[in-house]
This record gives structure tokens, sequence and C-alpha cells, in this order.
């Protein structure tokens, strides 16, 4: 597993962005990450739909890389970290993370979060309803309307952001992307199980986009 970094400045706040599809802000000693969606492929499987068991896998490995290299005191979750009700997946969750038991977990909760009260306890998550103001950041699921007098800047996720990039022989090649504003910064999703949303960009955004070895200012 290849790692590319590069680093932004948001509100005078260096944030390091990987192709890996997390965040890491060093002052804090946070990885940021959103629509993780445990559980989606389980309940896929039981809607008799043949997902395979290495997706979620593939998502905890490169979880656990991220986690490995930065070593974070926070895991910031914004939004969507589970996908459905209680299944296989949510399982085989809560057993890979008692390996990282010194790990705070924050989750802002999403649409797809459900009330799972119960195991948010156990795995020791804090759950934030709607949002989480962090000075200079602002942590929300889905930020997809910001008023132009809001001096706030926010940290989001939940719109799956892609961007087409041109190839050889007018050939266009969709990618997933960080998209920032001098408003806000919206997270590619964590998951590799989810589509690629390239309408409706943020106005005046960069996209950095990337693939396994390399990350794209566009």
């Amino acid at each position: 597993m290849q790692i590319c970094e590069t680093t932004v400045i948001c509100k005078t706040e260096p944030l390091i962005l990987t192709n890996l599809r997390a965040v890491y802000w060093p002052a804090q000693k946070m990885l940021i990450l959103s629509d993780v969606h445990i559980g989606k492929t389980a309940h896929f499987r039981k809607s008799g739909i043949p997902i395979s068991l290495e997706v979620l896998d593939k998502d905890l490995q490169r979880l656990g890389y991220l986690i490995d290299r930065f070593k974070p005191e926070t895991l910031m979750v914004v939004g969507d970290l589970f996908h459905a009700e209680f299944n296989a997946d949510v399982t085989r969750f809560k057993t890979w993370i008692k390996h990282y038991t010194s790990l705070q977990i924050l989750l802002v909760k999403g649409n797809h979060d459900r009330s799972l009260l119960r195991l948010y306890e156990h795995l020791n998550i804090k759950i934030i309803k709607e949002e989480l103001e962090l000075s200079p950041f602002v942590f929300t699921h889905d930020k997809t309307q910001i008023e132009a007098q809001d001096t706030n800047f926010y940290i989001s996720g939940h719109t799956h952001p892609g961007v087409f990039l041109k190839g050889m022989a007018k050939q266009r090649i969709k990618l997933p992307c960080y998209q920032i504003n001098k408003q806000q910064l919206i997270l590619p999703a964590f998951s590799l199980f989810t589509g690629l949303n390239t309408n409706n960009p943020p106005k005046s955004c960069i996209n950095y986009a990337f693939t396994d070895t390399e990350i794209f200012k566009l």
C-alpha cells in the first residue's frame, strides 16, 4: 500500500490530504474521514446481492495503515460510519477496533447512522448529533448549502465527490477527490464501495483528485 500526501492550508491550519481518502490534522493529532458505510456490503448480501467480504477488509486495512502512519489520538468520522442495521459487517468492525483501544472516536451522525446507541457506547464512540465546532473548523456531515456571509469553515462529507480527468485520446477518467474552497473542505467517501458524484461541485472549489500513486490539483 502506497501513501501519497499533500499539505493544504485552511484557516491558517495545515491539513494533510492523503490518497487513502482521509485527512490528518497535525495540530490536533486527528485523523478525519467520512462515509465509511460499515454494514453496507452485508446489507447487500442479505438482499441476495453477492458482494465480497474483501470490500470491508480492504477499507479496514487502509484505515489501520493510516492509524499506524499518523498515530492519531482522535479519529473524527464526519458522518455515515455505519450504513444500515446491525449486521455481520458491524460485528467484524467491533472485533477489528479492539486493536485501537486508546483511540478516541468522534462521530458526527450522518443520514445513514442508525440509533444503535448500545453499539456506540460499547465501542466508546462519542456521538455528535449535528455538528461539532473545533476552532477554526466546524465538522458536519452534509453542508451543501452555505450562505455567502457565513464565516465558518466546514469540513464535511456526504456527497462522495468525484471529478473527471482528461486522458489520452480524449479519454475521460473519473477519480475520487477532495473539494476545497474558502468556506469548506468536502471529503471523499472513505469506503471503496461507493459511487462518485461529479455533479454540482461547490462554487470556486479546487479539486484534489488522487489515484493509488498520485494526488492531482485540478
